[in-house]
């Protein structure tokens, strides 16, 4: 791993599953289950070409619910950030909750422990950051952390997900059809700045995928 005191400007953070991939209430268990949702791996080149780093915030309770090993992730991870570079996109790191609800990690969205592993690994100002997703969780884990603004995507749960959100009065800073989209607009209305990336040992509690 590279150590580099830089902080890491210009951060969106991306859900997985129902954002970049479709969804599945029996869990994407291997790579031959993932499909990337239309648009998807352009919107990521979009966000990369743009100077964004993208960071994936994800929970993924199947390896902790024995559906799958950390391994098989790990490898779809591998898989997924391959076909997202083939694409012209880069994802500059993965951050994911193994545990099931019950566990009570601090980790799980909507808890912000995943936001607040890679701050702390990247010296990320939240403050400054972006957080899109399909359900929820992610739009309060986006407003627990601190995120100057979330976007939530009709894709996956996102449909749902507004009457919960709606329900919690509750409200995302934007509602769009999509990831596509979600890039589109935060290209359009957010300032470039220069920064770096940075790797650095990461704290033990939850997970990240280093390929």
């Amino acid at each position: 791993m590279q150590n580099n005191s830089d902080m890491l400007r210009d951060v969106v953070f991306l859900d997985r599953d129902g954002v970049i991939n479709e969804d599945s209430p029996d869990y994407i268990r291997s790579w031959d289950e993932f499909r990337f949702i239309p648009g998807s791996t352009e919107a990521i080149r979009c966000l990369t070409e743009h100077g964004f780093a993208v960071i994936l915030i994800t929970n993924q309770s199947a390896v902790n619910r024995g559906m799958i090993t950390r391994q098989t992730l790990e490898h779809m991870h591998t898989m997924m950030r391959l076909a997202v570079e083939a694409a012209g996109g880069r994802i500059t790191d993965i951050f994911f909750c193994p545990h099931r609800p019950d566990e009570g990690c601090g980790c799980r969205k909507p808890a912000p422990g995943l936001i607040r592993k890679a701050q702390a690994i990247y010296g990320i100002d939240p403050a400054t950051a972006c957080m899109v997703g399909d359900s929820a969780k992610d739009i309060e884990c986006a407003r627990n952390a601190g995120c100057a603004r979330s976007i939530l995507v009709r894709t996956g749960n996102g449909r749902a997900s507004e009457k919960i959100l709606e329900h919690k009065n509750i409200r995302p800073d934007h509602i769009v059809a999509n990831l596509y989209e979600a890039a589109v607009l935060i290209c359009g209305c957010e300032k470039k700045r220069s920064g770096r990336s940075a790797e650095t040992p990461d704290p033990s509690c939850c997970f990240r995928t280093t390929a």
